[in-house]
């Protein structure tokens, strides 16, 4: 996620590469991300909070809150965004120090290409101008809303391990046209382009789903029977059920 977000907010020109540090448990991480970017690869957390202003928090929920403890008074005055999930404002700004700005936000990894799906919730201590900027930012690469904190957890179950459902539907899709003999890459690439024309067609028509669907579902035709095959499958209930399940692992992981 780290990887994506940093690649498609330079693409994107919001920041120059020698404006941005990054570090890296494991630092050869960076030092790839660097060498594909132009950004610096330093060693240690430390270094990058002492030459930045504004610190993106993009690590495992288990490490959030050890990384803040560890960087301690070089907080003071700096934004964190921590795309942590499940890791809650009270815990971040606890584990930072006093009045520390935090804002959380969950994003995915369609940043990379620019469409991205953010939603994020400014916490005690921000202020509406650091709101602004975490807009900016992540507008750069897509859809971003603000919303509140509790509802993080059904974004993540959403928007942030949607795109791994996306790409499960995807998959699933290019094998049935394999099955029915189209050659991969074609099958592949209608799948893709499919499911990416009937979200654009969502966005730009502002259409309920069902309304759109029933338009291409003509009585006794090829789609009313493909989708009777979908709904005795359960894809339905399915994709509401892994939304649940992910949201509700958000919730737990905000309580370990």
């Amino acid at each position: 996620m780290a990887s994506a977000l940093v690649r498609g907010v330079l693409q994107a020109g919001v920041c120059q590469p020698e404006a941005v540090w990054a570090s890296d448990c494991f630092f050869e991480a960076a030092q790839k991300l660097a060498a594909d970017t132009g950004l610096n690869a330093v060693r240690s957390n430390l270094e990058v909070a002492t030459a930045s202003q504004t610190l993106l928090l993009c690590v495992k929920p288990q490490d959030a809150l050890k990384v803040l403890q560890e960087l301690g008074v070089s907080l003071a005055g700096k934004l964190v965004v921590s795309i942590a999930a499940g890791v809650s404002l009270a815990a971040l700004e606890s584990a930072a120090g006093a009045g520390v700005r935090i804002i959380r936000v969950m994003p995915n990894t369609p940043a990379l290409v620019h469409k991205a799906a953010t939603a994020y919730s400014p916490g005690r201590f921000s202020t509406p101008a650091d709101a602004a900027g975490v807009e900016a930012l992540f507008s750069a690469v897509g859809f971003v809303a603000q919303v509140k904190e509790p509802l993080l957890d059904a974004v993540t179950g959403l928007s942030g391990s949607g795109p791994a459902y996306a790409f499960l539907m995807i998959e699933a899709l290019a094998d049935g046209g394999v099955l029915m003999g189209l050659p991969r890459d074609l099958a592949l690439k209608l799948a893709a382009q499919t499911l990416a024309g009937a979200a654009e067609m969502v966005l730009q028509t502002g259409d309920h789903p069902g309304k759109l669907r029933d338009a291409v579902a003509s009585p006794g035709g090829t789609t009313i029977a493909g989708i009777e095959a979908l709904e005795g499958a359960g894809v339905r209930a399915g994709l509401i059920g892994a939304v649940r399940k992910a949201a509700e692992r958000s919730i737990e992981m905000g309580k370990a």
